[in-house]
């Protein structure tokens, strides 16, 4: 049973997948050194649809659904040039179908033995970088002396945005308030009368 309620996204996600491996690193290749463009297949500034970069640089394949799911995606009525992010989401969806492909390929004992390799890899990283001395900012940790002093910091640390908006809205409220008492305070008594 097809879905057709699938979001752009989704369905770009999955035209990448069904490309053919080849098509997909020669597509990473060509979207990494041509202006890309949506809309269309070439334009007249030189510019190229993901596709015909795939083509030019050794992925021949047709896959007419890729095209559709990039230009739905874009929301393209016209060519123009592809936006960053656009040309973000392509990179991103073709560098981890080809990470998904080459993991999928060894034995979990690779892929494991591999994994402990990266944690060492960090643990020693993390290690060498404790050892390093912290540079001098001037600053000096003011807590002991604090620590018993009452509403010596801003503001609490909060665990949920809605606790944390509702700790901005009373710190904006007192903020004006304190505002305001000082404005009072600052006009002439003549004013006031």
């Amino acid at each position: 049973m097809r879905r057709r309620d699938r979001n752009p996204a989704e369905r770009l996600r999955f035209a990448v997948e069904a490309l053919p491996r080849r098509a997909r690193e020669a597509m990473l290749r060509g979207v990494d050194s041509n202006p890309i463009i949506v809309g269309a297949y070439v334009d007249r500034d030189g510019g190229i649809c993901p596709m015909l970069a795939a083509h030019r640089n050794g992925g021949r394949t047709s896959l007419a659904s890729f095209a559709r799911a990039w230009d739905r995606y874009t929301g393209a009525k016209r060519p123009r040039p592809a936006t960053r992010r656009e040309l973000r989401t392509l990179r991103a969806l073709l560098e981890s179908s080809l990470a998904g492909d080459e993991t999928q390929r060894g034995s979990i004992a690779e892929a494991a033995a591999r994994i402990r390799a990266e944690r060492a890899e960090i643990a020693e990283r993390d290690a060498l970088g404790a050892e390093a001395p912290r540079p001098d900012t001037g600053e000096r940790h003011r807590g002991r002396e604090l620590r018993d002093r009452l509403y010596w910091s801003w503001m609490r640390p909060a665990r949920r945005y809605e606790e944390y908006r509702d700790l901005v809205a009373a710190a904006s409220e007192q903020l004006a308030e304190q505002r305001a008492a000082e404005l009072l305070e600052d006009r002439p008594a003549e004013h006031l009368a």
